[in-house]
């Protein structure tokens, strides 16, 4: 068994504009998602979503206020988990909420 990392990326998007309602429902999808995962054994302790809030430091110490507003997209969160292959990590990847959302999953193999 070897680990990967899901790093998980979405179309930058205003959060103070949806409904209670919608965020426990995405929440829902994301919780029923990653408990299948676990489910199987699959689900490694580490992985994080990441607040919106952030910053940037950049070459010759420049700090901004994080990327969000210099990008399309952001980074949503990332989780490990266990599989036998890329190929095996691929298809776990497969339902995962930020898809619908016109987001995407990078899937790398963790070295070690």
């Amino acid at each position: 068994m070897k680990d990967f990392i899901f790093i998980f990326r979405q179309a930058s998007y205003d959060v103070s504009n949806t409904s209670t309602d919608e965020t426990n429902a995405l929440n829902k999808k994301w919780n029923d998602w990653i408990g299948g995962i676990a489910a199987q054994g699959k689900l490694k302790p580490l992985g994080a979503r990441l607040e919106v809030a952030g910053k940037v430091l950049k070459p010759g110490g420049v700090v901004t206020d994080g990327p969000f507003v210099e990008i399309r997209e952001r980074l949503g969160g990332f989780i490990v988990v266990t599989a036998d292959s890329l190929e095996e990590a691929t298809t776990l990847a497969h339902g995962c909420p930020a898809l619908e959302a016109d987001g995407s999953v990078e899937i790398r193999p963790i070295l070690g």
